[in-house]
């Protein structure tokens, strides 16, 4: 196996994350998200073929400069489709849950993660170092992603623990921001944000912790 991502960040005011997704016995590449200061995640690309960028999410500080990505990367542009209306002039074709992707011998294989925004997705490939996950926002260390509305925050937990919670326990999740963690210390919060009460209006900025 000679799949290897590379983390780029922090970057932008926002501590955005950026990520490539390569295959270094064909070269092939796939580039995840667009953040400010995307220039340092272009130059750790270069070397590679770039077949398409993925973009997480709609939300503006994973689009910021997805031109000057596309521009230097030469590679089409993909998001799901319930995410594709504010960025529609620059989005070249969707994915979908279940969606399998080629890079070089490998699969990344797309997960759909409704509740942070609706189209929200997450990409599972085994790697050399073992099974990871590019999360967006959708699943932290210590928490899921903020939701604009208790039925997203209900939407997101429910994504997380049907889509997410299952993959393999040693799986490194590396999310859109900050500190990478794994799946088994998520099915840990998790379990103990089950195990508590909680406001039936609660969202936004929710730790497992509570």
């Amino acid at each position: 196996m000679s799949i290897e991502i590379i983390k780029v960040g922090p970057l932008g005011p926002y501590d955005n994350n950026a990520y490539i997704i390569v295959d270094r016995a064909s070269g092939q590449s796939i580039f995840v998200d667009a953040p400010l200061e995307s220039d340092r995640a272009i130059e750790a690309a270069k070397g590679t073929d770039v077949q398409r960028v993925l973009v997480t999410h709609r939300h503006g500080d994973h689009w910021a400069t997805i031109d000057e990505v596309k521009q230097a990367t030469g590679a089409p542009v993909y998001c799901h489709d319930a995410d594709r209306a504010p960025y529609a002039a620059k989005v070249d074709g969707t994915v979908a849950g279940g969606d399998e992707l080629r890079v070089g011998e490998a699969v990344v294989r797309v997960l759909h993660t409704p509740g942070h925004t609706p189209g929200s997705i997450c990409l599972f490939v085994e790697t050399a170092g073992g099974p990871a996950l590019i999360s967006g926002d959708t699943l932290f260390p210590g928490g899921p992603g903020r939701s604009d509305s208790p039925e997203a925050l209900r939407q997101m937990v429910s994504s997380i623990k049907a889509t997410l919670l299952p993959l393999p326990p040693e799986t490194v999740v590396y999310p859109g921001h900050g500190d990478n963690t794994t799946v088994a210390a998520a099915r840990r919060e998790v379990a103990a944000f089950d195990a508590k009460p909680h406001p039936a209006d609660l969202h936004g900025d929710v730790t497992w912790e509570g």
